[in-house]
């Protein structure tokens, strides 16, 4: 396996296979920032289910070369040329908070190979019709997606020093996030072992730029390039209804529109709460492989 896949453009994508060598292939799309090492299964647990889990960092974090300018639906193309070096045809496609948007993209844009998505806690495009996309949004969120759509470069300036500081000290941008936690992600977050896989994906995800920080945030507030409602392969919508990041309403958004879609809201959850959802998740996300 190789650490890095050429893309068709000549770019270069650092990837991480675990789990069953010749399990059921699974795509995980890491959040914002984020990286190929985020929080996962342990690798008995993807043995057990027969699960072949494939992450990779998105353009400009951690080993991956940078895409300025790239649409969420670029990541389509990624995914599939991911899955061409491993010579994959079909797969699942799982995605998490900011990596939501991208699963749905693979979803839309490969029908012919994704098998079914998963969105965890993710947002609706934000030019939704009939959505306040902002609405029940935290503070700190609404600000810093807001000036991402509509001051680009004033967003990079602040992102460029943040990132740095979280780099040399990743604890930090959990401590950032801290006011803005329920009582149920601070004990999720709180746990050594969840806590010690965050901090090792946010040092990965900023080790080498801000940029891949900085092109998700305009990536995910500008036009996805792709429309939800076109989705045909089934999807998975979970969603913690105290969600401050994501808000659940994006994803009953998501769901009165995909065609196909399974909305799963969390009464007691919010936003870290995936985490401990992904298991089930990818359960179902294989379910469908075992039908055939």
């Amino acid at each position: 396996m190789p650490e890095h896949v050429r893309t068709a453009d000549g770019r270069r994508l650092r990837v991480e296979v675990s789990g069953d060598p010749h399990g059921r292939p699974v795509f995980l799309l890491h959040g914002m920032p984020g990286s190929r090492v985020g929080p996962k299964p342990r690798s008995m647990f993807l043995h057990q289910r027969g699960a072949r889990l494939i992450s990779y960092d998105r353009p400009g974090y951690g080993g991956s070369d940078r895409m300025p300018r790239r649409r969420v639906a670029d990541v389509a193309q990624d995914v599939a040329d991911v899955a061409d070096a491993l010579e994959l045809d079909r797969f699942a496609v799982a995605g998490r908070s900011a990596g939501a948007p991208h699963a749905l993209a693979c979803a839309a844009l490969l029908p012919d190979r994704v098998t079914r998505a998963a969105a965890m806690v993710g947002w609706a495009p934000r030019d939704a019709e009939g959505l306040d996309w902002y609405a029940g949004m935290a503070p700190s969120n609404v600000a810093a997606l807001s000036t991402a759509a509509t001051d680009p470069e004033r967003f990079a300036a602040g992102i460029i020093p943040r990132s740095a500081a979280i780099r040399s000290d990743p604890a930090r941008l959990l401590e950032e996030l801290r006011e803005d936690l329920t009582a149920d992600d601070r004990l999720i977050v709180s746990d050594n072992t969840i806590r010690s896989m965050l901090l090792r994906n946010y040092r990965e995800a900023l080790r080498t730029s801000p940029y891949g920080w900085i092109d998700d945030a305009l990536a995910l507030t500008a036009s996805w390039g792709f429309d939800p409602a076109r989705i045909k392969v089934p999807v998975l919508l979970w969603h913690g209804k105290d969600d401050v990041f994501s808000p659940a309403s994006h994803a009953s958004w998501l769901a009165d529109r995909i065609p196909r879609a399974t909305a799963v809201l969390e009464p007691t959850s919010a936003h870290f709460a995936a985490l401990r959802a992904l298991p089930a998740v990818l359960d179902w996300l294989l379910a469908e492989a075992r039908t055939h």
